[in-house]
């Protein structure tokens, strides 16, 4: 019995643990599939300034394309790449965004 709780228990932590996109970032991507290439986008998390944020990658059907960057609240936090090939958010290189998991591709 002891050992039946502690697994539950473990369970339930590491359930936990797995988080889903919030819901304004699910309603983002049912625009951005409506919106993007018909192949090679992406939307992506990535844990930035001790924050949750997700990029949003147009895909490959056009140059100077810009990717949009939002947070957990989907509060733009600007874009990169683009004509002008930003690489900063927030005034910090955005190489320094440490890559978590694809949320949605095409």
């Amino acid at each position: 019995m002891k050992h039946s709780v502690i697994l539950l228990g473990i369970a339930i932590s590491v359930s936990s643990c797995k988080k889903d996109p919030p819901h304004c970032v699910t309603s983002e991507i049912k625009d951005h599939k409506k919106n993007c290439c018909p192949n090679g986008a992406t939307v992506d998390e990535y844990e930035f300034q001790g924050k949750r944020v997700y990029t949003f990658f147009q895909g490959n059907c056009g140059a100077d394309m810009a990717t949009g960057v939002v947070d957990d609240k989907c509060k733009s936090l600007g874009s990169l790449g683009g004509i002008t090939g930003n690489t900063k958010i927030n005034g910090e290189d955005f190489s320094n965004a440490k890559f978590k998991k694809t949320v949605w591709s095409n």
